[in-house]
């Protein structure tokens, strides 16, 4: 009877052996093809100062363990500041009429621009893909806070960018307005109880701007402007943008005695030029807001595309597409870029008595000097050529359209914010 069994056990254990081996290939693919965390679809970036998670968004996400995250960290890098502008046939989420907040200067297609190309590219990095904006995510995201973008105008660019974007779920109602040119403003979102609010301040240190009286800056380094210092604990994320203007005539404070200037050969002072004081107002920044436990991201300098050409001359910035993959950061852009950098990492390393400081480089520098084409070149004025073309024409190739390309600021914005919240 034994005898007769035992070809009956060996023909099981065969059938056994090939049913597990069969299994085997398709766990494999399944763990390949499927990865059992696919709702979040992250590719994550690790080096902080220059990198963000890019995350596919559900609700599901919200309970995913940090074990999970941590994994998929570790598989999954990316550098979105690498990559190219790509053909996006979708176009833009808003218009130039459909937010009500965008500055006339900017609303290029409201002033006549008639081509239309510049509004149909998007960010692809080599390595994974940025989400398209989700203004209900981004909500949930800063449900019960408070986001201040603070600084000059490329702070406003971005923050009028991220409120039509928003817009287009929900309409902000304007709660505060005051300065001149709307330069401290205040919008509250009720569905989600999200307050966004922007205040002007075009060196982030106390400082006095150039006027009919003054022909030069006056900056101190070594503290920050009141008008949002004094109202730090009411922001819960603070949006950080400068540049431009620490290229103008100044004169430079530390501790109530003159350090120096820029551009003052008329004056008795020392000339030392700005980086070095740019550096200075950055790092005084970015221990004020990490000292008062704050959130904070550094949007990293916005080059111009005047290409040398007078700001006034025909042509200026009149290209209508995106330069080639290849072009390099030189010169101001890569010095100014350099600064920010290095100044958000010596910052993160410093003890700030055991508390976590949230705080990371929006670096949209090396993806924004690849867009020529979308400034408002002579359409930051109605219709410039309706009487004809005259010969001097002015021309704004610092500036951003809206919509146009910092509307992909704030898509990686969301990526960083959502980062902070897992």
């Amino acid at each position: 009877m034994g005898l007769k069994e035992q070809p009956n056990c060996l023909s099981q254990r065969k059938i056994s052996v090939f049913i597990v081996s069969a299994f085997i290939p398709i766990a494999l693919f399944r763990l390949c093809f499927y990865n059992p965390f696919s709702a979040i679809d992250d590719t994550i970036l690790q080096d902080s100062t220059a990198h963000v998670v890019i995350t596919s968004y559900s609700s599901s996400q919200e309970n995913e363990t940090q074990e999970s995250y941590d994994r998929i960290k570790e598989d999954s890098l990316c550098d979105y500041t690498k990559g190219k502008w790509v053909k996006d046939e979708m176009g833009p989420l808003y218009n130039g009429s459909s937010c009500g907040t965008i500055k006339d200067g900017q609303n290029c297609f409201r002033h006549g621009r008639p081509d239309s190309g510049y509004l149909y590219w998007k960010w692809k990095p080599n390595q994974c893909d940025i989400p398209r904006f989700d203004a209900n995510r981004f909500l949930d995201l800063m449900r019960n806070k408070h986001l201040a973008f603070i600084g000059d105008s490329m702070a406003r660019n971005q923050l009028e960018s991220l409120i039509c974007l928003l817009s287009t779920v929900s309409s902000p109602d304007l709660v505060y307005r005051n300065g001149d040119d709307n330069k401290f403003r205040k919008w509250r979102f009720e569905s989600h109880n999200v307050t966004v609010s922007v205040y002007w301040s075009p060196f982030l240190v106390a400082g006095l701007e150039k006027s009919g009286n003054l022909d030069h800056n006056v900056l101190h380094v070594d503290r920050v402007d009141e008008r949002w210092g004094n109202v730090l604990e009411r922001f819960d994320t603070v949006v950080v943008s400068v540049g431009h203007w620490f290229l103008h005539p100044a004169v430079y404070y530390e501790s109530g005695s003159v350090l120096g200037c820029h551009s003052c050969e008329a004056r008795n002072c020392t000339e030392i030029g700005f980086f070095d004081i740019f550096r200075k107002a950055i790092r005084t920044t970015l221990k004020a807001v990490a000292r008062n436990r704050r959130e904070v991201i550094l949007t990293t300098f916005s080059p111009s595309h005047f290409e040398g050409r007078p700001w006034d001359s025909l042509g200026a910035c009149n290209m209508t597409k995106p330069y080639e993959e290849g072009k390099v950061l030189e010169g101001l852009d890569l010095e100014m870029r350099r600064i920010e950098m290095e100044e958000v990492a010596a910052v993160r390393e410093e003890d700030y008595k055991g508390a976590e400081v949230r705080l990371e480089a929006l670096d949209v520098t090396a993806i924004s000097v690849l867009r020529p084409d979308g400034h408002p070149g002579p359409y930051m004025y109605e219709f410039p050529f309706k009487n004809g073309v005259p010969e001097r024409v002015h021309n704004d190739c610092l500036h951003w359209c809206l919509p146009g390309p910092v509307d992909t600021w704030n898509e990686i914005m969301i990526e960083m914010l959502r980062r902070w919240r897992v």
